[in-house]
This record gives structure tokens, sequence and C-alpha cells, in this order.
């Protein structure tokens, strides 16, 4: 028998399962008052498909879940502007290390572990659990080792324990992200002790214990977990590695899974839910003029949207045909229709030659028929050509309406484009064969430095680099720059670098997409992160 089940099912039910989750049989108005007022309910879209944020193939909410159960040697400080809370990357402070300290040649850095810090089951932090950690990072099959290897610490023989809870990890050259690789959800500190008891000979490492069961030590414990259903976490109140030694506001916190984007949206505007992240566009409007929540319209500074070619087949090969086509794309009109003018603009700068050292940043790209066909015509292909644009069949919402418009454009230049909504695994496919000439674009760096963003979306031949730009200049400069620790020499390698991308134009830049976090009125401090997910320690309930 097929069971259907619509957007008031779910509304119903969830507010059902949520007040449920926070009434404490007996208890009197002011205890249930202050249950409610303790526990976050997070209602998301997708699922936490495995407890340890390390595991190859878990879904992108597992690598935010694990900050709020598993600590990191060192964390990324918050900064705020008119918008909101966001990452900062330029500043970054122990969390389970109470103090880091870096060689002055910036080849060794040496961690001391918090005094008085201890596992959820009480034992406590040694350098060997470090130790452990670290070496599985850079020896297991799982997502820490290429994180680590972008910042130089690539094998056991670089990581060393050096005294009482001292933690000492030297690079060959002074790598710019050694220090942040140790700061990201995918290379977390494990209970060494813990996790060694269900280690085999097959999984030294305890990777299949670890999926479903956590030897953790951060600010929240498991109290339940129904996969792809509902996770419940409980306060850790021993934690002493947040900000000044303070806890989390909220005591508990209830993480539902609620498949219809729309449904999560009315779940937070009716009270039954404090948070859900990444709104539908097409929602975003009304929740703002009925005010019963709050949208944090918090652009993702560290991605883009982007048209991209394939410059491994013709014709854009030709670096006259990409720019043509970033001439006649209708910047404005896809940003106002398909995006809501929610987001920062990456087009309609002014400069020639960049002054900014950052490379997500406004380029001097705007729509511009007549220099779209003087190029066209110096390539040879004055009466245009015949072309396709694709984009997955999950992003439909936004690329349908921008298809239309590219189609539209195109047109008035002579270029006849096709449209391709292909379901995401055939998307995926045929980026990764370079089979598509022209397709949507949507990349978010955990690092937004320069040369991150260069050597993971355009160099080398895996799936980020979907245009299969090879440029030789650019590998140069960015590999250049990884290294350079003069701030003027660096900026400098920086500014080349942006001005080699606009150049060539393996992708035509048009946004950075708002985030769009929907929230309870009354809970504030939410912040961005570049794992785009929530860190409930940085909440609290006014």
């Amino acid at each position: 028998m097929q069971m259907t089940i619509d957007r008031r099912d779910v509304l119903k039910s969830l507010a059902g399962l949520t007040a449920s989750s926070v009434v404490v049989t007996g208890a009197g108005t002011a205890a249930v008052a202050q249950s409610r007022s303790e526990t976050l309910r997070h209602v998301l879209g997708s699922h936490f498909s495995s407890l340890d944020p390390t595991l190859q193939g878990s879904t992108r909410e597992s690598s935010p879940l694990s900050v709020n159960i598993y600590d990191r040697l060192a964390s990324f400080e918050r900064k705020k502007d008119a918008r909101g809370y966001t990452f900062d990357f330029d500043n970054i402070r122990g969390e389970l290390a109470e103090r880091i300290d870096r060689s002055s040649d910036g080849l060794t850095y040496t961690f001391h572990i918090r005094q008085g810090a201890t596992w959820h089951d009480g034992t406590p932090v040694e350098a060997e659990d470090v130790k452990w950690s670290l070496d599985r990072g850079v020896t297991a099959n799982s997502l820490s080792k290429p994180q680590l290897a972008n910042g130089s610490i690539v094998k056991e023989e670089q990581i060393s324990i050096v005294g009482d809870r001292q933690v000492q990890v030297t690079v060959d050259r002074p790598d710019r992200l050694a220090l942040a690789v140790v700061s990201v959800p995918t290379v977390p500190m494990f209970n060494s002790k813990l996790a060694k008891r269900h280690a085999t000979s097959d999984d030294p490492w305890a990777i299949n214990w670890l999926k479903d069961n956590t030897a953790a030590g951060g600010a929240y414990t498991v109290e339940s977990n129904r996969p792809g259903q509902q996770i419940v976490l409980r306060r850790n109140d021993k934690w002493k590695n947040g900000k000044d030694g303070t806890l989390p506001h909220f005591q508990r916190i209830i993480a539902q899974t609620v498949p219809d984007v729309s449904a999560r949206a009315s779940l937070v505007e009716r009270g039954d839910a404090d948070l859900t992240l990444d709104a539908a566009t097409s929602d975003i409007i009304g929740i703002e003029q009925r005010g019963r929540a709050r949208v944090l319209p918090i652009p993702l500074s560290n991605a883009f949207q982007a048209i991209g070619f394939n410059t491994q087949k013709a014709p854009f090969n030709d670096v006259r045909i990409r720019r043509a086509i970033a001439a006649a794309l209708p910047y404005e009109a896809m940003f106002k229709v398909a995006l809501f003018e929610r987001g920062e603009r990456l087009f309609g700068a002014n400069w020639t030659e960049p002054t900014e050292a950052r490379l997500l940043q406004a380029m001097p790209n705007r729509t511009d028929l007549d220099r779209a066909k003087a190029l066209l015509a110096e390539a040879g292909v004055a009466n245009g050509f015949k072309t396709t644009f694709s984009f997955a069949a999950s992003a439909a919402p936004l690329n349908e309406p921008m298809a239309a418009l590219i189609k539209e454009s195109l047109a008035k230049v002579g270029v006849e484009v096709t449209v391709q909504k292909l379901p995401e695994a055939q998307y995926v496919t045929m980026i990764l064969e370079r089979k598509l000439d022209m397709y949507f674009e949507f990349a978010t760096s955990w690092f937004p430095n320069a040369e991150y963003v260069i050597r993971t979306f355009f160099m080398g031949n895996g799936r980020w680099n979907s245009s299969a730009w090879d440029d030789a200049t650019i590998v140069k400069l960015a590999e250049e720059a990884r290294f350079e620790v003069d701030p003027a020499a660096y900026n400098r390698k920086v500014l080349e670098i942006v001005k080699r991308l606009n150049e060539q134009t393996p992708v035509a830049l048009v946004w950075q997409p708002s985030h769009d976090a929907v929230v309870a009125r009354d809970v504030e401090d939410y912040t961005y992160w570049f794992h785009r997910g929530a860190d409930y320690r940085d909440l609290r309930r006014a």
C-alpha cells in the first residue's frame, strides 16, 4: 500500500513530536517553560548519515553536527557586521589546545592541551589521544587525509609528543593553511583509548564503529539518535574548551529531518521549531513580510555560483568564445528574477586591473552584446553556433528562470541554446566525463583564500574543476602564493591570480547566494560558518 503524506501532515506530526520532546510529565508551568527555553529545535532537509565527520560519503550535515560533539585543536573566531555573525578566517584560537606556539620560520606548531580537559566518559585528554587522532587523519582512508594535506600535513612522522600535554606538528615549508586545516570539522580529536577498544585488524582506526558511536569530548553528547529522523544532543556541563570557558546556552538540541523546505519554514513561523537553514528563495519574502520569524540574509562569503564552460571542448576551448558568452549573459536580470537579489553580485565591477587581494569579488563582466558579437567574429563564428546549457534537476527552481534568460540573451548574438535539466547523478557523471558544454556551477570552499579556491576548483582532473581548466600560469601562481610568508608579496600573487582568472574566463562568476537562515524571533547570535551548518554552541535564547 502506498501512503501519501502532504505538507499539512508534516506540520501536524512535527508539532506533536517537538512538543512531546520537551514536556516533562508532572512538571509545573514554570518547569515546562524553562525546558522550552533551554531546548533548541532545528529542522533540516537532509540527515546526519554519520556521527564521524571524516567518513567518506557522509552527508554535508555530518560536518556541522560534529563541531558540537567533537573538539578540534583550534577553531576560527567569528565576527559581526550589519547582517550578523560570520566565521573569521583570519583569526584562529585554541579549542582543545589552550595555547598554540608557532615557530618563527613557520615550520613548527606546538599544541598545549587544555588543563583539565576530559572526554565524555570522564577520562582526561592526553597527548597520546591527540597524536592518535592526527595519525588517523593522515593515514586512514577518510576525509581528514586530503584536508590535512591542504596544510602540508601528510605523514605520521610530522606529528610527535614533545611533553606532558604537548603535541608538535612540523611541515617542510611554511604552508599558509597548516593551522587552518586542524580547525575544520573533518579533523576532530578522538578519545583514542575508547576508539581503539573497537578497532579491528581490518579496521585499525575504528571507522566502522565511529560511524554510529562517538569517542568525543565536545560541548554536547548524543542522547539519542534515530538515523534519518532525529538526533537529540545533551549539553556536556564539564566542557571547558569554549571561548573564555563558557558553556553553550542551550542544554538540549533536537535536530529533526523534514524533507519539505516550505514545511520547515512554517514550523519556525508557528513556534514549533527554532531554526532552519537554506530556506527556499521563493518563501523568504513572505516570511519577512509576515514577521513571525526572522530571516538572516548572510551571503555565502566562501562560495560562488557561476556559468561554467568546458575549456577542453570546442568551442569553449577558445578563450574568445568564453569571453563572448560572458559578455552576452543577462547578469542583472538573472540576479533579480532567479535570486530575487538575495546575495552579493560577482559581476559589474569597473576595474581593468584588480586592486583588492581576494579572489571572490565582483569581476568586470556585464551585459555587452556588441562586445560579445565582436569577440565571436574575432573567433571566426560571427554567425554564432549551437550549444547547450545544463543544470541538475535539484537546482531547477533557481536554474529554470536563469536558463530562459540565458537562452533569450544569447540568441541576440546568434548563439542557439538548448536547455538540459538532468538528474543529479547524470549531471555529475557528465561533468566528470567533460561532456557538458555550458552549465551551472555552485561551489563552496571551506577556506576563502585565493590559492585554495584555485587549487580546489580550477586545477587538476577532479570533479570540482568542472571547467577542466588546465592553465600553467594559474598553477604556478597558486603554488607560489600557498607558501608565501611575506604579506605584501602574497597580496601581489593574489592580484595576479584574480587578473588571470578574469582574462581566461573558465567560468563566468555571477554571485554569492544568501544563506538565508530562518530563526525564531527570540533566538540570537546565529553564525554563518564555512560548512554551511549550525554551530549550536553559538546560539542563545533572548
